[in-house]
């Protein structure tokens, strides 16, 4: 294994996991409180220099109002991108500047939201501009995403900026201050997003330089004083054990010494650095429980899990890799090669293909890492799949449910049964 590894370690013990599972089956996500919460101090410490820094949780990573609660008591705000997300924020208690709304393709009901909460608003589309003043007025305070197009390189998740729907090409970027600052508009906040799960440091410093000469021009050319820069989420996470985590220090000095160069010695402070990371904060202290449930043998060698894509999609979605423990036989030599499969009606429902694993029986418990973010919140009902429960484990080693498992009565909730005569859950 390489010398800089990043070592795949357990909050738990397979009697702790065998207890909770005696009062929630699997599968079942579990999220470690203790170590979500280090992790954020953690960021907001390696940004301390930048008074008005503030990092907006993707709540699209994990959407649960209690782990939203949780990550704003560590004084995370939340950035949403639609009416149910901006509905789980309010009801965490976030409001006001605590919220970032960005989102696209925008029906006015969700501009009216984010209006009414006193969300920042974030348009993605100079055509927005007016739909917002029609549907529900233009706040003084307005930001613009910002997409560079073959100016910046993108990566595999997030594809190639000229490609992307997203965010304003840089005509349309100044052509939009213009407009709204003709509109009464007063106040103005700038952001892009072009990575998702980039494990280069010097990616976000290359971002942020990128905007703050970006808040310069503007300055220059129509006199406009950002207040904040969001250089957007796109953290990585060491999902396979040879990779390494991000250097948040590193990441945090490149963009300071940017923030020096382009915006403190040219008299265009204070500037806000703002975050809209979701993966980063909760992504390594998820954790998909699961059970052996069949072996077989056929061409290849396969353990069918009593879990499958409907609970967690990004292996065939994206090849994704996620590590996977098997518990009780942590230090037993990987012998066997297994593809590790759920039970849905598709061949891509595989955790892993050719995995080298501990001979596996039926009934092990095995924990997939890294899976707090767009993990659950990717869930589906395809062959009449059932969403797991979320669990999360306390400080003192107690458990907490934060979402109980689905049941078929929930997965009929929204049909006329009336109209079924003699359908029985």
């Amino acid at each position: 294994m390489n010398a800089h590894a990043h070592e795949k370690t357990l909050p738990f013990t397979r009697a702790q996991l065998e207890a909770i599972a005696a009062t929630y089956p699997t599968p079942f996500y579990l999220y470690d409180e203790a170590a979500m919460r280090a992790n954020v101090r953690a960021l907001l410490q390696a940004f301390r220099w930048n008074p008005g820094f503030r990092e907006y949780f993707a709540v699209k990573a994990t959407p649960n109002p209690f782990m939203l609660k949780l990550l704003a008591a560590e004084g995370l705000g939340a950035d949403c991108s639609s009416l149910p997300e901006l509905v789980l924020a309010a009801r965490a208690g976030l409001r006001g500047d605590d919220i970032m709304f960005t989102s696209n393709d925008t029906p006015p009901d969700e501009f009216r939201a984010a209006r009414e909460l006193g969300a920042i608003i974030n348009l993605d589309d100079i055509g927005h501009i007016a739909y917002l003043e029609a549907a529900a007025g233009l706040p003084e305070l307005l930001s613009f995403r910002y997409n560079p197009g073959a100016a910046r390189p993108g990566n595999t998740i997030i594809g190639h900026p000229e490609e992307a729907k997203f965010g304003l090409t840089r005509a349309q970027l100044f052509e939009a201050y213009a407009q709204a600052q003709a509109r009464g508009v007063r106040r103005f906040g700038l952001h892009a997003m072009v990575a998702s799960n980039e494990l280069d440091a010097r990616y976000f410093s290359d971002t942020a330089a990128m905007l703050f000469a970006l808040v310069g021009e503007l300055h220059a050319r129509l006199g406009i004083r950002c207040e904040f820069v969001n250089i957007g989420g796109g953290i990585g996470i060491p999902y396979r054990p040879e990779q390494r985590p991000v250097d948040l220090a590193q990441v945090s000095a490149g963009i300071r010494a940017a923030y020096n160069e382009l915006i403190a010695a040219r008299g265009l402070g204070p500037l806000a650095l703002l975050m809209e990371c979701g993966r980063v904060i909760t992504g390594p202290y998820g954790y998909l429980v699961a059970r052996v449930r069949h072996l077989k043998r056929g061409y290849k060698q396969f353990a069918g899990l009593d879990a499958c894509m409907a609970n967690l999609m990004r292996p065939a979605m994206y090849g994704a890799y996620h590590h996977i423990t098997v518990l009780g036989k942590e230090h037993l030599p990987a012998t066997e090669r297994y593809d590790v499969t759920g039970s849905l009606c598709e061949n891509n429902d595989k955790f892993a293909i050719d995995r080298q694993l501990p001979a596996l029986a039926a009934g092990d418990l095995l924990v997939l890492h890294d899976a707090g973010a767009h993990g659950h919140a990717m869930g589906f009902n395809y062959n009449g799949k059932l969403r797991s429960a979320e669990l999360l484990l306390r400080a003192d080693g107690s458990v907490r449910c934060i979402r109980r498992a689905e049941t078929i009565a929930d997965y009929v909730a929204t049909l006329p049964l009336d109209d079924l005569d003699g359908f029985m859950v």
